[in-house]
């Protein structure tokens, strides 16, 4: 384990914290619902779903957060506008806590942009994300808006290892002509999450784990992944359950010792294997760093799990 010697940053986002050094604060973790071809979802278009199944799914994310010590994020992924509304008039009644606001669309993301803020969300919402794919649409929509947290992906098509993934995050590339990082700050971002981006497992996964590193050193903002997309990615774990449900909480583990501070875990279903892995994993690093003078703040799982 490390410390890294530039001082890093904590954000709260709706009164969770992300950041700091390694073994600090315990590891966020994000899961998500609504996703594409979940089986609870009826309707992508409408936002149609099985209201029971997804309070159920919601509520044990928040109890296992509560016993583990590890924060809970809902990754609200929507296909449309229409949608989104939806889902918010149902998150409105079972989440309290900080929503990452996702769609395959631009359209869409630029549309939950201004409904969080009308609604007044925009204080414990999380865009997903910023990066060379933003459209013009999306700037202005994040300009209007009061949103100011943000997940920069930091993927670059042009230059997928480490060192593109940092020339896009400062200087620009892949046709986007300013960096993330001042583009961000532009936006009225204040609150600023960086994601490498994870390609398939043969395909240079890998990197992602060294770029937080590199990241955090360099920049001191917090630093996470979807690094279980390497898991569900893998051909060979086609077909074994079990199996994949443990490379999936292994790839969370992976990113928490490459000093991640939050994890997108996939589908919210996995909490039950994500979130035991996760605790564990933030006990190792709390007892590894002692020596190293960082001690783990008040509700980490060492204090309630140990």
């Amino acid at each position: 384990m490390f410390r890294f010697a530039r001082e890093q940053s904590v954000i709260n986002v709706g009164g969770v914290k992300m950041g700091g050094q390694p073994g600090e604060l315990p590891t966020v973790l994000c899961g998500t619902i609504f996703y594409h071809g979940h089986k609870i979802v009826r309707d992508e278009e409408k936002g149609l779903f099985d209201a029971a199944r997804a309070e159920g799914l919601v509520l044990r994310q928040a109890e296992l957060a509560e016993e583990t010590g590890n924060p809970a994020v809902l990754h609200l992924f929507a296909r449309t506008g229409q949608a989104f509304l939806r889902y918010l008039d149902f998150v409105e009644k079972v989440w309290n806590g900080p929503l990452i606001v996702d769609s395959s669309d631009a359209l869409t993301r630029s549309s939950m942009a201004r409904t969080a803020t009308e609604i007044g969300y925009a204080d414990r919402t999380i865009y997903n994300s910023i990066s060379v794919a933003l459209t013009s649409g999306e700037r202005e929509a994040l300009q209007d808006s009061d949103v100011d947290s943000a997940i920069l992906l930091a993927y670059n098509p042009a230059d997928g290892g480490v060192d593109g993934r940092i020339r896009l995050l400062e200087e620009g590339g892949a046709g986007l002509e300013r960096g993330l990082l001042p583009l961000a700050r532009d936006l009225g971002m204040t609150n600023l999450l960086l994601d490498p981006g994870v390609a398939p497992l043969g395909s240079g996964a890998g990197s992602a784990l060294r770029f937080s590193v590199v990241a955090k050193a360099r920049f001191g903002l917090p630093v996470g992944s979807g690094m279980h997309n390497a898991a569900s990615s893998w051909g060979w774990l086609k077909g074994r359950g079990a199996a994949k449900k443990c490379c999936d909480a292994a790839a969370s583990a992976l990113q928490q010792l490459a000093a991640g501070d939050f994890v997108l875990y996939g589908p919210i279903e996995n909490a039950e294997t994500v979130f035991p892995v996760t605790a564990m994993a933030d006990m190792m690093v709390a007892e590894a760093v002692r020596d190293l003078e960082v001690f783990p703040q008040p509700g980490h799982p060492i204090y309630r799990l140990a």
